[in-house]
């Protein structure tokens, strides 16, 4: 079981990651972004099994929710930094795919 100090310093683990992650984004760095995602997952896990403390003192439910909010607001601007790069990846994904099947419908009829 974990107190309610090594909870709070695993949030602060992954505000740190969250942070290098908006640094990894913003320089298009997918690979050390890929990376870090599975380091904070691997905390965000131990969170889930073991942050069950809900009375904490107040200066530690304070510094909890500051962190909290700094780990959204990192997250959100990391999805607005890779929602677009990913749109056209899907788009690129997309005419390559019909790009083959056109290929593959026509090429097969040439041939014959």
């Amino acid at each position: 079981m974990m107190n309610s100090l090594e909870i709070l310093e695993i949030y602060e683990k992954v505000s740190v990651i969250t942070s290098g992650m908006l640094q990894a984004a913003r320089q298009e760095d997918w690979d050390l972004l890929q990376k870090l995602e599975s380091d904070c997952s691997a905390h965000v896990s131990t969170l889930r099994l073991h942050d069950t403390s809900t009375d904490l003192p107040s200066d530690l439910k304070q510094r909890k929710i500051s962190i909290i909010k700094q780990i959204l607001a990192d997250d959100r601007a990391i999805r607005d930094l890779t929602e677009p790069w990913m749109q056209q990846l899907s788009k690129l994904m997309n005419s390559s795919r019909n790009s083959r099947q056109l290929s593959e419908s026509y090429g097969a009829n040439q041939l014959g």
